[in-house]
């Protein structure tokens, strides 16, 4: 049953592959430790507040930057949950997406944010990531971290119900989680995601040099996978 649910869900060539989204500055720390940890387990004196900006924090020995929480406002939250308590939740979780076109809307969107920051993208094999992960990871219908432009119109509220275990998928007809591989807009694993050398299979960045010795044999610029149709 396990591996059924991992090879449906990587079925599609666009949803074979995982991306994770991070700044080029941030490469030597997660190379270093081999794993993406939570920003909980990064810095757990922030848990629950907002970052109103992006937090220079030690890490491995090594700085890394973590981002700023995203403005959500109070009516995309659902009855009783608090902005506190669901930043809280994001905070423990390490993401992913699942399409490169989802991926490439986040770099986009930090790119005119930062002109001036190198960004790297981390690409991973869907299946052996989340094989090894499998308890700790979740599915998402939507983008947890932000709000939709016309957030008045939206038919959903966010909360950690928003939040499918994977063990979970296909087994629930809860229309607030995804149902389907297609609808899967965002995938989660808790606290950190550890080994990630044996899963890797592309380390894209805007400066090759920027990627540690390590992953050197996986490293391709940035502008390649930009130049991906969506």
């Amino acid at each position: 049953m396990k591996e059924a649910v991992l090879v449906s869900i990587a079925r599609s060539p666009r949803r074979s592959s995982l991306y994770h989204f991070t700044r080029a500055g941030n490469l030597p720390a997660i190379a270093g430790m081999d794993a993406l940890l939570s920003s909980r387990s990064i810095d757990p004196a922030w848990t629950g507040e907002r970052r109103q900006a992006a937090k220079e924090v030690p890490l491995g020995g090594r700085g890394a930057t973590i981002n700023a929480h995203l403005r959500i406002p109070d009516r995309m939250l659902a009855d009783g949950v608090t902005q506190a308590q669901f930043r809280a939740c994001l905070d423990r979780h390490v993401f992913f997406w699942p399409t490169w076109s989802d991926c490439r809307h986040m770099l986009d969107t930090y790119t005119r944010r930062e002109p001036q920051t190198s960004f790297a993208v981390l690409q991973f094999d869907t299946v052996s990531l989340l094989r090894e992960h499998y308890e700790a990871a979740k599915l998402s219908k939507y983008d947890s971290g932000s709000a939709p432009r016309y957030a008045a119109a939206c038919t959903y509220r966010k909360s950690p119900a928003m939040f499918l275990p994977l063990r979970e998928f296909g087994r629930t007809v809860d229309r607030l989680v995804p149902r389907t591989p297609s609808e899967i807009r965002e995938v989660l694993i808790e606290d950190r995601a550890e080994g990630l050398s044996r899963h890797l299979t592309a380390v894209y960045a805007d400066t090759v040099a920027l990627v540690p010795d390590q992953w050197r044999d996986r490293a391709q610029p940035l502008a390649d996978l930009r130049a991906r149709e969506k």
